[in-house]
């Protein structure tokens, strides 16, 4: 794995050099924008508004629209803002990890200590599964401030990037009319729930999706014919939500027998 990030982590006066890994890859097929005439790569290329010539990226600045007038910035600019965060996780708090809203949590990301930070890193790690909280801190990347959250995960430190609060829209903005379920129906709802409840198993769910689209891919390269098949929709017999409910009772119990 190659490092995308490198700084230190902080809690009270001790620090700990660290590296920062991603904890996540992306299980999306990569497909290339083609011409639909000649298969031909299409490219993108960054053009002068003004001149229509391409421009390379070592011409490339940053600027902000200020006044009718762009204020160009280049990296030590992004770093005189904050330079005190710009290579720094500070922790400023610790908080049981059940007190957060599950719709913060954007990115994982692996910590690794540098050789000179080996104690100090077990040290945070032991005090977290030891306390059973996480640490709450802040960093910047991308030449943008991140709200994250910090666990003790197996033997490793994962840094959870966190959005802050503003970031979420309230459901408020929804339409949404104020009815309220029968007692009978939230009985039987309850009754279905607790039939289809188990223990989360995250390795029981699969990307499907892109495993039958590679079989898809390899099928056609052969010049093989791919069947589509056809979605089935399954509609009620009765628009009655007890009957539904009574429905889905019935179904979930042949399943499990």
């Amino acid at each position: 794995m190659k490092a995308i990030w490198t700084g230190s982590l902080g809690f009270g006066l001790v620090n700990i050099p660290v590296k920062m890994y991603s904890a996540v890859e992306e299980s999306n097929l990569d497909f290339d924008m083609l011409d639909k005439k000649d298969h031909a790569n299409i490219r993108f290329k960054r053009v002068n508004e003004k001149t229509g010539k391409e421009v390379v990226w070592e011409n490339i600045v940053r600027g902000f629209m200020l006044n009718d007038k762009y204020v160009v910035l280049d990296k030590e600019d992004f770093e005189k803002a904050s330079p005190e965060k710009t290579k720094h996780i500070g922790i400023s708090q610790f908080v049981k990890l059940a007190e957060i809203d599950p719709n913060y949590f954007e990115m994982p990301y692996f910590l690794e200590p540098d050789k000179t930070g080996v104690r100090a890193y077990a040290l945070l790690r032991d005090a977290l599964n030891k306390s059973g909280k996480a640490a709450i801190g802040s960093f910047v990347m991308h030449n943008r401030e991140h709200l994250c959250v910090i666990k003790a995960q197996d033997n490793a430190l994962v840094l959870n990037r966190i959005r802050f609060e503003q970031e979420l829209r309230s459901s408020k903005e929804l339409k949404i009319p104020a009815t309220k379920a029968t007692p009978a129906e939230l009985k039987m709802a309850l009754s279905l729930v607790d039939q289809l409840t188990k223990k989360f198993d995250i390795s029981s769910f699969k990307d499907e999706y892109s495993d039958k689209l590679m079989k898809l891919i390899r099928a056609k390269s052969k010049g093989k014919a791919v069947k589509v098949p056809q979605m089935k929709v399954v509609h009620s017999n009765s628009k009655d939500l007890m009957e539904q409910l009574k429905a889905s009772l019935s179904t979930s119990k042949r399943k499990v027998s």
